[in-house]
């Protein structure tokens, strides 16, 4: 475990979004304008920055989560489904009369492949002025998201004058976004935001267009069933995805940042932190749920050991299309 410094309370502190989802698993996704039964509906709890919270918890970090609920039967939900993780939630603000972002989530049994459609009312909106000094600077490390883009910048600008790093999980264009990107010190994009944001098609030249324009430490991507590409020290780094028994890729992408918050405060290498957030958040594809799957050390540790031992060197990559020099 890290080595704590007199001066903070939390390791990780999260700054973005959560939701309540229900989901409806069918055997097959249905053509367009097509119909078919589901076999199996169920409400889960999510959102990205409450989720990879949820991760660093059960890696045993001193975690803490700020971020709005609302004061429906979801956000009832969602408040008590933390309240039992390890997250700190003194800064949790439960909003009269505003209800909680909600999905509904479509599971194709058959991949584990989903598809989400989302609402997110503006009465959630984090206020930047709620965002000050005590709330932030007491943590290792920031985590935000891209969407209350003034209190996520507000909450970057906190962490920068303070020598905490930043990791930034994006996955859009947010208005306002160019703010935050020069305060970030590990970006961790979904595979479409380099392409959006920079106009280039070849994900090497976006991650190295972004890395030098904003200064950034890390400028990495998530690739779904493909791993993860990051730049870094000048060269870039691929980490395929591990094979798993996927039941649902929901959540992945969220503990896959989690763990990757972890992996910047233990100071592992590049390489490894892929490999490491890959692991946690295959692991998490294994059951239904945005957390369904969340796991701990030994079982990362294990799955990163056995595919170690089945791994053919140097074929990952090309086999995903990725040439890594």
């Amino acid at each position: 475990m890290p080595q704590y410094g007199w001066m903070t309370e939390f390791d990780v502190v999260g700054v973005g979004l959560n939701a309540t989802d229900t989901v409806l698993i069918v055997p097959h996704f249905p053509a367009y304008a097509g119909k078919a039964p589901y076999e199996r509906e169920f409400v889960s709890t999510g959102g990205q920055v409450a989720s990879a919270m949820v991760a660093c918890a059960r890696l045993g970090l001193r975690t803490r989560y700020i971020g709005v609920i609302g004061d429906d039967e979801r956000g009832r939900i969602q408040w008590e489904s933390l309240q039992d993780t390890g997250v700190d939630l003194e800064y949790v603000e439960r909003r009269e009369g505003c209800p909680n972002q909600s999905a509904y989530i479509i599971i194709d049994r058959s991949t584990g492949e989903r598809t989400i459609l989302w609402k997110h009312d503006e009465c959630l909106r984090i206020d930047p002025a709620s965002i000050d000094e005590q709330r932030i600077n007491g943590a290792r490390l920031l985590l935000i998201d891209g969407h209350d883009t003034d209190a996520v910048a507000r909450a970057a600008e906190i962490a920068r004058a303070h020598g905490k790093p930043v990791v930034v999980d994006v996955d859009t264009i947010y208005h306002g976004f160019e703010r935050v990107l020069p305060n970030v010190d590990y970006l961790v994009a979904s595979a479409e935001f380099p392409k959006g944001w920079t106009g280039l098609a070849d994900p090497f030249d976006a991650l190295e267009a972004l890395q030098k324009e904003y200064g950034m430490k890390v400028a990495a991507m998530t690739l779904g069933a493909h791993g993860s590409l990051a730049r870094a020290d000048g060269r870039f780094y691929y980490a395929p995805a591990y094979v798993v028994n996927c039941v649902d890729t929901t959540g992945a992408g969220d503990v896959f940042h989690g763990a990757f918050c972890y992996a910047v405060l233990q100071g592992m290498p590049m390489l490894e932190t892929l490999e490491f957030s890959n692991a946690m958040a295959a692991l998490n594809c294994t059951a239904y749920g945005a957390r369904g799957g969340i796991s701990g050390l030994e079982a990362i540790r294990g799955l990163m050991e056995r595919a170690e031992r089945r791994r053919h060197p140097d074929i990952a990559p090309r086999a995903a299309g990725y040439a890594v020099t």
